[in-house]
């Protein structure tokens, strides 16, 4: 396995990481090729790493997999920067067998652009399989969070007898999450008035929206943590500031609807109790701020599904907490 790392002043000043790229055949002295360069910070924490890897030992992919996960590393499908008077070389990438494996270590895993493709050879040892230490595998992908199922194939080609992964089932079993973990929600309904906080780690920070109940009102705070100088920037362009509800634009206001407090852009908006319902069942929930001709849009929307339960705990104990008229909708 071949290994570049581009940590030049141009590479840090767009992606502030190294960008890491391993590429070739993933042989049993990767992992400590790479574990060496971790430690010696050539390869610090956070990384960007590039993948164009096929076939390999499947045990040395799970352990670089590992040592990626351990660096909080962001895994993509990529190939090597060329040199100025280097050949012209095709620029797609394959990750197949221990790649694969080694891929799913990233905390952060960016589904493939372009033409590049990610899947499993047929000779590749699966989490179901029969033979080659499957249990072992099984084990690995536990670790990082992954359902073995996920990699059941999507496609297959007679050619070269790949099953590859498509973007839309990596992203909807959870192989790949283009930057965000799991969304959260936790509440707490005593003592007092109950509140909900759901939220998402990203790369860059966190986004967050707190929802608290009081008698007749809910009051709804979502915060975009993104540093105190980043979000200084947001507020200073923004001319508007809104709320979305399954969809929809809600509750804007102009200019003193958004502030900047602990390292985040924060709005909040008060609702009536009456529509706690159609904040917490619609498709989503997020908030935005945006400039006067609307070039300029940041913020954050939550696709609800994956907490559905515990928004419906929160809601019936709202309502337990200060019942609202039911003759008005709720």
């Amino acid at each position: 396995m071949s290994i570049q790392v581009n940590d030049d002043k141009m590479t840090l000043a767009i992606t502030r990481v190294p960008q890491v790229y391993l590429y070739g055949v993933i042989d049993t002295d990767s992992p400590q090729r790479v574990a060496a360069l971790m430690q010696s910070r050539k390869i610090p924490n956070g990384s960007d790493i590039y993948l164009n890897a096929s076939g390999g030992d499947v045990h040395a992919g799970m352990a670089l997999g590992r040592l990626f996960r351990s660096g909080a590393m962001s895994t993509h499908l990529g190939t090597p920067r060329q040199h100025q008077h280097a050949p012209v070389q095709a620029k797609t990438a394959i990750c197949t067998g221990a790649c694969t494996y080694a891929y799913l270590g990233g905390l952060y895993r960016w589904t493939p652009s372009g033409f590049d493709r990610i899947g499993l050879q047929s000779a590749d040892p699966k989490p179901d399989s029969a033979t080659q230490t499957p249990d072992d595998i099984t084990s690995y992908l536990h670790d990082m969070g992954i359902k073995p199922e996920s990699l059941a194939p999507a496609t297959s080609t007679s050619r070269d007898d790949a099953m590859w992964l498509s973007a839309d089932q990596m992203l909807s079993t959870g192989v790949a999450n283009n930057g965000n973990q799991p969304l959260t929600a936790t509440f707490q309904s005593s003592p007092g008035a109950p509140s909900l906080v759901i939220s998402q780690l990203f790369r860059n920070g966190e986004h967050r929206i707190v929802l608290q109940c009081n008698p007749g009102v809910v009051n709804v705070t979502a915060y975009d943590v993104v540093g105190t100088e980043h979000a200084r920037q947001i507020v200073a362009h923004g001319f508007r500031s809104y709320m979305e509800v399954n969809q929809q634009e809600s509750a804007s206001q102009e200019r003193d609807g958004v502030s900047v407090a602990d390292q985040a852009v924060v709005i909040s908006r008060l609702y009536p109790s009456t529509q706690l319902g159609k904040l917490l069942y619609g498709y989503t929930l997020g908030a935005w701020v945006s400039e006067r001709n609307a070039a300029f849009r940041y913020g954050f929307a939550f696709v609800l599904n994956p907490v559905r339960g515990t928004l419906g705990d929160f809601y019936q104990s709202c309502w337990r907490f200060a019942p609202w008229p039911t003759t008005q909708g709720g």
